[in-house]
């Protein structure tokens, strides 16, 4: 359940990034409306920052800092929720399965386990993937903005291709710690299971289930992981080539 959207192509776990499919791009107001989205994702994310830098300078410490972000986090995460809604309605080229997948990965470990496990909000981990998630949608929302105004800086499409090399294992370590983290508070107090016997018959075991999703990264981490080296090499590559041509 390794994850991570937007007003274009999610296919990416939302650290690097792939190719959007060439296609005619949405009408007049469909891109003012996204352009509109993601100039406030990127603003939000940029709360957060802010947040995060301005609690660590008065306190003088990284520990703890979850709360001081910890509405905005929830927020604009779960904003991203419309972004399945951008691909279902086609207004971004992007798959709707691909895209809930990822978006709903990232919102589950906001609500499921980082707010209902209220023990491993002062973990570490926590920060490492939340400062990750920051700088990565900051720059990902404003790569999506000034594509859609055809004004891409290169620094920011440098950017968007390069810093998921260390910014995608630094989420995906923070996630699987804090996952690891609840393991035990959740089976202690049995969050969100089901035990037989009840009236329909079915029963849910919601510390093995955080286990499978700890153990789908295994095949799903490298897998994205080398794909986007591969779309990194390509897109500057290109770029570089576009500039010799000039």
């Amino acid at each position: 359940m390794a994850a991570s959207g937007t007003g274009g192509s999610r296919a990416d776990n939302g650290y690097g990034s792939q190719q959007p499919r060439r296609r005619k791009g949405p009408g007049a107001l469909a891109t003012a409306y996204l352009v509109i989205y993601n100039v406030v994702m990127t603003a939000g994310w940029l709360v957060i920052a802010v947040g995060l830098v301005r609690a660590y300078l008065a306190k003088g410490s990284y520990h703890s800092l979850y709360y001081s972000i910890e509405k905005p986090l929830k927020f604009f995460q779960t904003g991203a929720l419309l972004e399945i809604l951008h691909c279902a309605f086609g207004i971004v080229p992007s798959s709707v399965v691909l895209t809930a997948f990822q978006v709903m990965s990232r919102v589950f470990l906001t609500w499921a386990v980082t707010h209902s496990v209220k023990e491993v909000q002062t973990e570490d981990s926590v920060l490492l993937f939340v400062v990750a998630w920051t700088i990565t949608e900051i720059i990902r929302y404003s790569f999506y903005t000034f594509s859609l105004l055809n004004h891409l800086p290169y620094l920011i499409k440098w950017a968007r291709y390069t810093l998921f090399i260390v910014l995608y294992p630094m989420g995906v370590s923070g996630e699987l710690l804090t996952i690891y983290a609840a393991l035990p508070f959740v089976r202690q107090s049995g969050l969100y299971s089901i035990s037989l016997p009840n009236k329909y018959n079915f029963s849910f075991d919601y510390y093995t289930f955080l286990i499978l999703v700890m153990i789908s990264y295994i095949p799903i981490f490298p897998q994205l992981y080398f794909h986007m080296l591969h779309q990194r090499r390509k897109v500057l590559s290109h770029t570089e080539e576009h500039k010799k041509s000039e």
